[in-house]
């Protein structure tokens, strides 16, 4: 189920809100499973061949992480380590299978040059999503984090519908406590407001900013990138970027914004990165919970920073080459991935030599060349593959169809509306580089201060105009065909 669909913004959602905290008057626990219900019901709306799946993966994990957490009660270090790494294989071959046994197999017969047919596996979506967080849960059990849990909580924990299709990768520490909470489960219209006021700029993100931006993408990259002017590849590359910028900040404003509604905080996971001045500022602002994980799980248990320079930019390097591949199974992720562990060993070599503080010129410099890394990088990451990525950067560095580069640049047509496109891209920027995100508006975490101003007529008159700009906006979704969110895909 999407949320820029009639169905979900007109009956899942004001059913569940509605059963969620009339339950919640009666008992606490009862309406957690009917959240978890719930859950799994927005999942199985469009993904129910895949239900056993999510199931097994719930119902093993849960069980390996008590496992892991009675071993260490007892201390019996020994066997917990054995339960985490059994724990680790059965989420890491799951993932394998489901999301790389194509790409295994196809490049296995063409390195050797055996005619074995692709299995055609189908990529149940949010996998990468709910096998990280699980993987996370059974690390923080293993350094003891956690504590028992009640099943129901850990399956809504998994679940939660906000983000189980894109995220954010949640933390135990950060969910459950919120779960079992009892404010949290008591209704109030400041919530609500605050909470609508998040999914309305979500949704117009979606539905007019990257949606409208998106038609001069697919010309560049699907269709014609053998041909291009210089113009046309620079146009091409940025509405991509502009188009991957607006739906990856929309889902993450829209599930803030649904789960603030429930009650429930999740962690920020997109914080206007095009302003950065540096790559390394870049992965703290782009899919932050993310950039955490690999960190966290990744990066520090190879050794991190602590073993010398060497050996922490050869970290920096497998661990965004992992982080690439986390997104999808072709050659295009990983050498995105390889791109930006480049860019970050650069970023912190140059650091170690001129430090890390420097006036408005060296800030607008580290934005120009950061702004110009990503978009290189952006290139890589949404072409179908190398050969195609090399033939638009190629265009944009001298064009590859000289002939017409002077009708492009007068404005004459060839692949896209040009000048349109172009006022797009003005538009985008000057949104990205000037006006506030959601959370500078509307403010980060608990906001009871925002709350209690939108106590009474002034939130009732709010949320009357969210509903209607919502509603506007849904059926211009619905009138040209509603889209999918990218990170699905991944």
């Amino acid at each position: 189920m999407l949320f820029n669909t009639f169905a979900f913004f007109l009956v899942f959602l004001p059913v569940s809100l509605a059963a969620y905290f009339l339950i919640s008057r009666k008992n606490l626990r009862a309406s957690i499973v009917f959240l978890l219900i719930a859950s799994v019901a927005f999942y199985s709306y469009s993904e129910v061949e895949y239900l056993p799946l999510l199931a097994l993966s719930i119902i093993c994990n849960f069980i390996v992480g008590n496992r892991i957490v009675a071993r260490r009660e007892s201390e019996e270090l020994a066997q917990a380590r054995r339960w985490l790494i059994a724990g680790l294989i059965f989420n890491l071959s799951l993932l394998i299978f489901f999301k790389y046994a194509n790409f295994i197999v196809v490049n296995f017969a063409a390195a050797s040059g055996l005619d074995i047919p692709s299995p055609q596996i189908a990529l149940p979506i949010g996998i990468s999503f709910f096998t990280f967080t699980q993987i996370a849960y059974l690390v923080d059990c293993h350094q003891g984090k956690v504590r028992e849990t009640r099943p129901e909580s850990y399956g809504l924990f998994v679940t939660y519908f906000p983000h189980l299709i894109a995220g954010p990768i949640l933390h135990h520490k950060e969910m459950i406590p919120q779960f079992d909470a009892p404010r949290t489960h008591v209704f109030g219209t400041g919530r609500l407001t605050v909470g609508m006021a998040f999914f309305t700029i979500g949704l117009f993100k979606k539905v007019i900013l990257a949606d409208g931006v998106a038609r001069f993408v697919a010309p560049v990259f699907d269709q014609h990138y053998a041909e291009l002017t210089q113009l046309e590849a620079w146009a091409g590359a940025l509405a991509y970027t502009f188009q991957l910028y607006f739906d990856f900040s929309a889902y993450s404003d829209m599930a803030y914004g649904l789960s603030y509604m429930f009650g429930i905080i999740l962690p920020v996971n997109f914080l206007s990165p095009y302003r950065s001045t540096s790559i390394i500022e870049f992965w703290r602002r782009w899919h932050i919970t993310l950039s955490t994980f690999l960190r966290d799980y990744l990066y520090i248990p190879l050794g991190g920073n602590r073993k010398g320079p060497v050996l922490r930019y050869v970290n920096l390097l497998i661990t965004m080459l992992l982080g690439g591949l986390w997104h999808g199974a072709n050659w295009t992720f990983i050498v995105w991935g390889a791109l930006h562990g480049f860019y970050l060993i650069i970023n912190h070599a140059l650091r170690t030599v001129f430090g890390e503080h420097g006036g408005l010129p060296r800030k607008l410099a580290g934005w120009v060349a950061t702004s110009l890394a990503v978009i290189v990088a952006w290139v890589v990451f949404r072409a179908n593959t190398l050969e195609s990525a090399l033939l638009i950067l190629q265009a944009m560095l001298h064009g590859t169809a000289a002939s017409s580069v002077d009708a492009a640049w007068l404005g004459v047509d060839r692949i896209m509306p040009m000048t349109e496109c172009l006022w797009w891209l003005a538009g985008c920027t000057a949104i990205v580089l000037l006006l506030p995100n959601a959370y500078q508006l509307l403010g980060r975490g608990e906001l009871p201060a925002m709350e209690q101003r939108l106590q009474g007529p002034r939130g009732g008159l709010l949320i009357g105009v969210l509903l209607a700009v919502s509603l506007l906006l849904l059926a211009i979704s619905e009138t040209r065909g509603v889209s999918e969110f990218l990170y699905f895909n991944f």
